[in-house]
């Protein structure tokens, strides 16, 4: 992405001198003595930053940041101060600048700034790009997510082979999303109309194998873990797919089954015609750029189902998470992201030999310290905004010892 800079300042020889400090920093600039020379070059979707004086003749830098607030609310600007502006420049923060650094100011710190600032800014811009391929894409575009080769080769593949009448045979390694692959195959085929029927294939009979088919008839069958088949069933499958049952079977699988196979544990007949179509979904290791994307997806939908606003979610945060192996993949990033947004901490994921009970009161407990947060210490603010009386908020805080003062800044 480009990295464009709009400085706009109405001191002729500050301007140069700062032009040239980004220019040297590989910045490409466009410098302006005033608001009405920058205007029309402020623009929604501009992919860069801009840096502007706050105080100048006719419209100054706080009329140059509300324009550029109106023309995108995330678009970064940041404003240069003069002695005596720094409350100012506060209140200017206060208004949506991103920052502001005093003149003269040093070139490490003026590069550190915008390095922040067009960090936030290509990820705002990603975030628009993914959520505008969602909107006018198929259900490939809009339910399997990441910007990564890897992750536009499977929409690629499952696009090729949704239209197919074959069997298929999704495989990945555990938590990647095997299930919500065979769905979005279901829902790109000619049988999309039709049901969409997913059950574990462990300790399934023949008999609830046949029942399945039926109520899939004229849809997709998806066999979960087809690896773990009893033997009996597996032969049930295979004559079910060679008599055209008038169902698709979709098959997934986290193990190697052509190793099965090899050693005896897994039909070989049914393996070939299962194999038929395989559709291979890819670790979060080997596309750790796509970890931010999944990432704040999860976010906002585990904010919206806890009711409550997702939390922000730093550069900082997002290195950590693709410093990660995530050997669960999709499903504990999932879980990462429902810890985030109730303030839990990172050691209670493993904390999986807790009991329901347990478990439940450690959520309950982050959720009435999240609306302490929020609302300043203030517990009948906190309690309605948990829908909770205020009687039943405070019995909930002395059963958990939460102190509302602990949380007043």
């Amino acid at each position: 992405m480009s990295r464009r800079v709009i400085l706009v300042d109405d001191d002729a020889a500050v301007r140069e001198a700062l032009a040239q400090t980004l220019e040297l920093a590989d910045y490409s600039v466009f410098a302006a003595g005033s608001f009405v020379a920058a205007k029309d070059h402020i623009r929604e979707e501009f992919p860069g930053v801009i840096i502007s004086d706050i105080r100048m003749p006719g419209r100054d830098g706080f009329h140059l940041l509300s324009y550029a607030r109106e023309v995108d609310p995330e678009l970064p600007v940041v404003l240069l101060t003069g002695e005596g502006d720094i409350p100012m420049a506060v209140q200017a923060i206060g208004q949506g600048a991103f920052d502001f650094l005093e003149k003269p100011c040093a070139a490490a710190d003026l590069l550190a700034v915008l390095d922040r600032a067009f960090h936030a800014r290509n990820q705002v811009l990603d975030q628009r790009d993914a959520k505008r391929e969602l909107e006018r894409g198929d259900p490939a575009a809009r339910l399997l997510f990441g910007l990564s080769p890897q992750a536009e080769a499977l929409r690629e593949r499952v696009r090729n082979v949704a239209p197919t009448q074959a069997e298929v045979l999704v495989t990945g390694p555990p938590g990647s999303g095997i299930s919500k692959v065979a769905e979005v195959l279901h829902l790109m085929s000619p049988r999309a109309q039709g049901p969409f029927v997913k059950r574990p294939a462990s300790a399934m009979s023949s008999e609830t194998l046949q029942q399945l088919c039926v109520d899939a008839m004229g849809g997709s069958l998806f066999l979960d873990e087809v690896s773990a088949m009893p033997e009996a069933t597996q032969y049930a499958a295979l004559e079910l797919i060679e008599s055209d049952a008038g169902v698709r079977i979709i098959a997934g699988t986290t193990a190697d089954l052509s190793a099965m196979c090899s050693d005896g544990g897994f039909n070989a007949d049914l393996y070939y015609r299962l194999d038929v179509m395989r559709v291979r979904v890819p670790a979060l290791a080997e596309r750790p750029e796509d970890i931010p994307v999944i990432f704040r997806h999860y976010v906002a939908q585990a904010a919206e189902q806890a009711g409550i606003a997702a939390p922000e979610i730093t550069s900082q945060h997002l290195a950590a998470m693709m410093a990660r192996d995530w050997p669960g993949n999709a499903r504990s990033l999932m879980s990462a992201a429902m810890r985030f947004v109730l303030g839990m901490p990172e050691d209670v994921a493993t904390a999986a030999d807790l009991g329901l009970a347990e478990q439940m009161a450690r959520v309950e407990r982050s959720l009435l310290i999240a609306a302490l947060g929020r609302h300043n210490g203030r517990a009948s603010e906190a309690a309605k905004s948990l829908k909770l009386p205020r009687k039943t908020f405070y019995d909930k805080l002395a059963r958990y010892s939460i102190r509302p003062e602990d949380y007043r800044r």
